[in-house]
């Protein structure tokens, strides 16, 4: 019996070791493969020189992304946005407005900027409204918007089907209005019912010729949805400023190609300008040919690069009157974002929305055309100093499209023109696009929308003053290389405002 029970137990070893050693034969097999193509390819020195351990800088390469997110990189320091932006915006589209405990952990370094409270804030209930707001008031449709911060273009394409319902439905939940990107207009930001505002981009998809110049028979075919608010023409945008929209063809499903009016599986590579307006006159014939067509107010985009064009634009509308203007200009910071942009733009070209907004705004009021045209900024604003300190500086209104990625879910995996995007924002995977609920991400976007809007009134309130647009160049102190701070009005122009 013992005899039996021993060589039982005995072959049982042997199975073992044999599976063992068969990994371990795999294993060296594999490693063999891969030496041997290592040491033969040609196109990598680091893999030819050292076989198989060589491709461990690519992996730690590919995962550095990932720890520096997860556990070295601190609250404040990761980029294009921070864990405390983030979590910031995370907890609020859940729970709305949030306090902190024990103080900041901001670093008051120069440059940055910090409100003036008033010796008398305002008393809750004591404020009182503005007025409505009307863009456009010539335009045959005025708009008066709800809402001071809304939702920036993204379109269906870039972003999925689930996050365009969902930033449609919170659209209308927040009172807000929603960008439609230059991607045209699809079913999906029609779903929620919301304010939508067109834009028209440089391929102006939705509305074009095969030539990418503009059918005017489209666009009144579009604009009889009484949700379409207002038209904006894109010059340029942040990310890419000279460079017109890029979504990779694999992106281009049919239903895409067909609202936007191109070739199923083709890039949609739109043109660095609008084809049909290549000087400062084109241009205000084009948006002159926008808005009766469209009865709509009608607002043109743009990244400042050097002030001079823009003067030339404003010459050009003095020379024709105030009522050859566009209803607004939407002004969006040289630091923007997007999908997909070559990095030489994304890094190094145009000016950021902390020299271009003030800029404009100068610009605007010296040659008497500020009341005819309203400012829009963009450009990374997605907390509410952020906008509130754009309102101080001459901002209108203010819209966001990361800070509405954030409350989508979006975890700044920075994979978005791989269209691998794991939170299924801007991915047309439906494995991936099934972890989107729609109906959830609706009541985040409101949640985020108005929790931002509240907190920006309350500093408006410390401030002593009734609302965000009454703020002014001397509510907001800018800190000093020295460590003093000075109003913004003592120090724009003077080289110390960094």
């Amino acid at each position: 019996m013992f005899l039996i029970t021993d060589t039982t137990a005995w072959t049982g070893l042997q199975i073992l070791s044999f599976m063992f050693l068969l990994v371990i034969g795999i294993i060296v097999a594999i490693l063999g493969v891969l030496f041997l193509i290592d040491i033969t390819q040609t196109k990598d020195a680091v893999r030819r020189n050292y076989p198989v351990i060589g491709r461990f800088r690519s992996l730690f390469t590919a995962l550095g992304e990932f720890f520096r997110q997860y556990f070295f990189a601190m609250d404040r320091e990761e980029m294009p946005f921070n864990r405390a932006e983030r979590d910031w915006i995370n907890h609020v589209s859940d729970h709305g407005t949030e306090t902190v405990p024990f103080g900041s952990t901001r670093s008051l370094t120069t440059g940055a900027a910090i409100f003036a409270n008033g010796m008398f804030p305002k008393l809750d209930g004591e404020h009182c409204h503005k007025p409505d707001f009307i863009i456009g008031p010539d335009a045959k449709y005025p708009y008066s918007p709800k809402s001071f911060f809304n939702i920036s273009a993204m379109s269906y394409g870039a972003l999925s089907k689930p996050a365009v319902r969902a930033l449609s439905k919170g659209a209308k939940l927040a009172d807000c209005w929603l960008n439609t990107g230059e991607g045209g207009v699809s079913p999906y930001h029609l779903e929620g019912e919301c304010d939508l505002v067109y834009q028209l981009g440089t391929a102006k998809f939705g509305a074009r010729n095969e030539d990418a110049t503009l059918n005017v028979d489209k666009l009144k075919k579009i604009c009889e949805n009484p949700n379409i608010k207002m038209i904006e023409l894109k010059i340029s945008q942040g990310a890419k400023p000279g460079k017109g929209g890029i979504l990779p063809a694999d992106k281009v499903t049919a239903e895409i190609a067909e609202i936007r009016g191109i070739n199923i599986g083709d890039a949609a590579i739109s043109p660095n300008r609008h084809v049909d307006a290549s000087s400062p006159e084109e241009l205000l014939d084009l948006i002159h040919k926008v808005r009766e067509a469209s009865g709509r107010p009608v607002g043109i985009k743009f990244v400042v690069g050097n002030m001079a064009p823009v003067k030339e634009l404003i010459a050009a509308i003095k020379a024709r009157g105030a009522q050859s203007a566009p209803d607004y200009m939407a002004i969006d910071g040289g630091d923007g974002g997007t999908g997909a942009a070559p990095m030489p733009l994304i890094d190094n070209m145009g000016l950021t929305i902390r020299e271009s907004l003030p800029a404009v705004d100068d610009l605007l009021r010296r040659e008497g055309l500020r009341e005819r045209i309203i400012l829009i900024c963009a450009g990374k604003l997605l907390t509410p100093a952020e906008v509130a300190w754009a309102f101080c500086v001459g901002a209108d209104f203010v819209n966001s499209a990361r800070g509405f990625m954030f409350a989508l879910g979006c975890i700044q995996a920075l994979k978005c023109n791989q269209n691998t995007c794991p939170t299924g924002i801007t991915t047309h995977n439906k494995r991936l696009q099934h972890g989107l609920n729609p109906e959830n991400k609706a009541v985040r976007v409101m949640n985020y929308c108005k929790t931002l809007r509240k907190e920006v009134e309350m500093i408006a309130h410390s401030c002593g003053v009734d609302n965000p647009r009454e703020l002014t160049r001397d509510h907001v102190m800018i800190v000093q290389p020295c460590g003093h701070s000075k109003p913004f009005s003592q120090v724009w122009g003077t080289g110390l405002y960094q």
